[in-house]
């Protein structure tokens, strides 16, 4: 039950952290208070539930598997929301993410 609660806690983290990424260009620049605070208060989050996961889950596969799919998932949010398409290189680049955090979630091991 205890590793299911650090995967909980990163699931949360994964989330809130698209959440205040994605929203941060409409904050411009921090001048519009709402979504600045949205975005505050969301990281703050995102924070707290990724050092929640980490007590649980080592600390490697809690922070590559938060940053490739926070990543991947925030790249897709700017080809949704802001029609930006990313070149073949990006493409690339974000397919040897998803595969790393495979790799290492499947085939990694720790002591």
């Amino acid at each position: 039950m205890a590793n299911l609660s650090g995967y909980i806690f990163l699931i949360l983290a994964i989330i809130l952290g698209i959440t205040s990424n994605g929203f941060l260009k409409s904050t411009n620049g921090f001048t519009i208070i709402g979504p600045t605070i949205f975005c505050i208060i969301s990281i703050v989050a995102c924070i707290f539930c990724l050092s929640k996961a980490m007590n649980i889950i080592p600390v490697g596969f809690t922070y590559a598997t938060y940053g490739g799919l926070t990543i991947t998932a925030v790249t897709l949010f700017g080809v949704f929301k802001y029609q930006q398409i990313p070149n073949l290189y990006g493409i690339i680049g974000i397919s040897l993410i998803i595969v790393g955090v495979i790799l290492l979630n499947t085939l990694g091991k720790t002591s």
